[in-house]
């Protein structure tokens, strides 16, 4: 089968656990959940948005910065990111003291440019992610380490320590619902997820205008899509990719679809319930489980991920008035 093993998987796990925070996961038994969660054997939330940089992202970053030669340690790195990725890599650049560019689109969230300044990375913007990637890839060319948002092995290799993490904090969970843009995190996760419980459910979760790997798995081979239309700028990924691609074909179960409405509904109830300032992303698992999964989940004890929180305030309030 494709994808790490679990013994690469708990080489991973080693070699961050000095840096990398041991996330909670938080069972929705409260009164506030009353009504508003599917009837099934009970669904519980793994909180990586407390991750460094507020996202899982850090995991993988970590490891890419950590497995660096001498020579691409001098020339330093190049990510293209307008997302939780851009402040991964600038954090794990600088907790390895190596020199950071960071290629955006203008329209990213200027919360994130900020914080990546903060850390200290290089940051070039952009009309548009086609024209990051391209500046990114020009970057690398030029000599700078790639370190690619989700088609790397360490990326992969990340998400599989977080899934690790998960069923040894909640064993009882048997269906994993886990956000897709890239498909890093959903390709780490359930090859972890799979390897130790075969009989478990892994369920992607796309948006609807950002559905590449649902598109790639009708069509058996990785495609790209037309245009990113979701307000889910973390899961908008134009295309899948090989690696990842294969990984998470062999070892999920099935993807579904939901809208931004959706994602809207489930931020709003996040505040409500948590008071936690959810972007999109971290909201998708939620409102996959009140959505479309609602009536597949009887019996089941579902997990789900709020994968990262990089929002600015401006943004939140302005998305959510959409409601």
């Amino acid at each position: 089968m494709p994808g790490p093993s679990l013994n690469d998987i708990k080489a991973a796990a080693d070699a961050i656990r000095d840096r990398i925070i041991e996330t909670p996961v938080l069972p929705l038994t409260s009164a506030r959940w009353d009504g508003v969660l599917p009837d099934c054997a009970g669904v519980a939330v793994k909180l990586e948005l407390f991750q460094q940089t507020g996202s899982f992202k850090a995991r993988g970053a970590l490891l890419g910065l950590r497995g660096l030669t001498d020579d691409q340690r001098v020339a330093g790195v190049v990510a293209a990111s307008g997302g939780n990725h851009a402040l991964a890599v600038s954090w794990a650049a600088r907790e390895a003291g190596v020199d950071a560019l960071i290629t955006m689109p203008r329209a990213t969230d200027p919360a994130r440019i900020a914080g990546c300044k903060t850390l200290g990375a290089c940051i070039e913007l952009y009309d548009d992610m086609a024209e990051a990637f391209a500046a990114m890839n020009a970057a690398a060319a030029g000599g700078r380490a790639l370190i690619h948002p989700f088609e790397a092995a360490h990326m992969v290799l990340g998400a599989a320590t977080c899934a690790v993490e998960y069923m040894q904090q909640a064993p009882e969970v048997d269906t994993f619902v886990v956000p897709v843009g890239g498909g890093g995190l959903i390709s780490g996760m359930a090859a972890a997820i799979k390897q130790v419980k075969p009989d478990a459910q892994v369920i992607g979760v796309e948006p609807m205008g950002a559905d590449s790997l649902s598109r790639s798995l009708k069509a058996g081979h990785p495609v790209a899509i037309d245009r990113v239309a979701t307000i889910a700028d973390s899961l908008g990924a134009p295309l899948a990719m090989h690696y990842t691609f294969e990984i998470a074909r062999a070892y999920t179960d099935r993807v579904v679809r939901i809208s931004d409405h959706q994602m809207l509904q489930a931020m709003q109830l996040y505040q409500d319930n948590l008071r936690i300032t959810a972007e999109p992303a971290c909201a998708a698992s939620l409102a996959a489980v009140l959505g479309p999964l609602r009536d597949d989940l009887a019996g089941r004890h579902v997990g789900i991920i709020a994968c990262g929180s990089n929002i600015s305030m401006d943004r939140y309030r302005t998305l959510i008035a959409d409601l």
